[in-house]
């Protein structure tokens, strides 16, 4: 069927076009760097890396934008409260962010634009809005966007816009509100004292963009007035993306995005993270508690990103299986030698498998079922000694391959089994393959002494620290 995505515009899923053929402009909205990212965020930022690898995988040339939110409300209260400059905030939480992507293995985007970069770009964008009829001034010298100049606002959330005809809706100048808050919004704040020493002097007057407006800018700015893909997540809907729709269309007089993708929220325990309930988690709060990057990342990525994740200690301690399944598999893919099966089929099957699923609005759990079913396959047949050094090859290749869309089919780190370690194991297994069960038993209880158990699965050995 090719490839398909849910397009939250119209809820349905459709098949992928992009506006060039071959190439893929996308942007996905970025982190506000007024604190440590939490593994919501990052269950948002790992989606949106999985839809671009696979787009990769493919075979389209993906340019791809993440924004820096460095000026916005909760960074002007973040300075306000500690006195600390603006820019040394965000510059400290940026630092933390890349690092926090590199640790969970995300590639970096081609750019990443900061709203304090743009502010010239944003006001010629307000300028040409009000030009066209589409803003007001307020008596102290911000300007709203009039809603009711744009008949298609509330297309991307799907509201009722009937009580907003007569322009008596008001307005809201937070860049944060729900759906029953529907108003005429702030593209351009005038400067009070609340802001402190965050102001830019502009044609517009004294102040500070909205937050609506920066990725507008910026995203047209970096990808054109018309690009192919949007993503957040569904609280991005409204009124975030809802307002960008907005702003861009009537700027522009063109459609302004061709799909919009949006993630479902993520629960800690089944339950709304909070700190109030003590379940509110950054990357770094769940790698002081010890737990694996690439099983918080298996986590993050194995549910469907438009159902519900639940991020559990359980379901980490599943990723940590299921990563040893993966790392185990290898290892013994790599003690195969000799003549047997090529496994050119298999592999073949399983990469179609895999790829017929995530074609399918990137399913994730249909891919990762695909692989497994071939690791289990492959086992009986190693067992069996039908599996040759070709096929061995074969089926690494393949791995490295979906590893490239994944990231979680890598071989194992040296820090996590280190070579000493995997050597004695394969040692003991040819021991056991040789029948020198002493010798067999020797190694386990050597490794055992250093801290390291080994288990007899029927997928072969594997070993952990004890």
């Amino acid at each position: 069927m090719g490839l398909r995505f849910f397009n939250t515009l119209h809820r349905a899923k459709e098949p992928f076009e992009p506006l060039e053929p071959g190439r893929v402009r996308m942007y996905t909205c970025g982190p506000t760097v007024y604190n440590f990212a939490h593994i919501g965020n990052f269950r948002a930022y790992i989606f949106e890396d999985l839809l671009r690898r696979y787009l990769k995988f493919r075979g389209y040339d993906v340019f791809h934008i993440m924004n820096l939110t460095d000026v916005e409300d909760k960074l002007i209260r973040a300075h306000r409260e500690t006195g600390e400059p603006l820019k040394s905030i965000a510059a400290r939480y940026i630092k933390a962010f890349f690092e926090d992507i590199d640790t969970l293995g995300l590639e970096r985007a081609e750019a990443y634009p900061a709203a304090t970069d743009h502010i010239p770009e944003m006001v010629a964008m307000i300028k040409t809005l009000r030009d066209k009829g589409h803003t007001y001034e307020d008596s102290d010298g911000s300007i709203y966007f009039r809603l009711s100049s744009f008949p298609g606002y509330g297309r991307l959330s799907q509201m009722d816009l009937s009580r907003l005809q007569h322009g008596a809706s008001g307005r809201v100048k937070t860049d944060e509100y729900d759906l029953e808050d529907a108003r005429d919004f702030a593209l351009w704040k005038a400067w009070d004292e609340t802001d402190g020493e965050v102001f830019w002097e502009t044609e517009l007057g004294k102040g500070r963009p909205g937050w609506h407006i920066e990725c507008s800018a910026m995203s047209m700015k970096y990808l054109g007035e018309r690009f192919d893909i949007h993503c957040g997540g569904v609280d991005n809907i409204f009124p975030h993306h809802e307002n960008e729709i907005a702003q861009s269309e009537c700027a522009t007089g063109k459609p302004f995005v061709k799909y919009w993708l949006h993630c479902a929220h993520l629960v800690v325990e089944g339950r709304k993270m909070s700190k109030s309930l003590g379940n509110f988690f950054t990357l770094r709060d769940l790698l002081e508690k010890g737990l694996n990057p690439l099983a918080i990342r298996w986590t993050l990525i194995a549910t469907h990103y438009r159902q519900q994740s639940n991020f559990s200690f359980e379901a980490v301690d599943a990723a940590e299986q299921a990563l040893r399944r993966v790392g185990d598999f290898r290892i013994r893919l790599g003690e195969v030698n000799g003549p047997g099966a090529d496994l050119a089929d298999r592999c073949a099957a399983c990469e179609q498998a895999f790829a017929e699923a995530l074609d399918d609005d990137l399913n994730i759990s249909g891919g990762l079922g695909a692989v497994f079913d071939f690791i289990r396959d492959v086992n009986k047949m190693i067992d069996a000694g039908e599996v040759g050094e070709d096929g061995a090859r074969n089926a690494l290749a393949l791995l490295d391959r979906l590893n490239a869309v994944t990231g979680v089919f890598a071989p194992p780190t040296e820090d996590a089994v280190p070579k000493h370690v995997m050597d004695r194991v394969l040692a003991r297994q040819q021991a056991r393959r040789n029948r020198d069960f002493a010798q067999a038993d020797a190694l386990r209880d050597a490794l055992l002494a250093e801290g390291w158990v080994i288990e007899d699965t029927p997928d072969g050995p594997r070993v952990k620290r004890a």
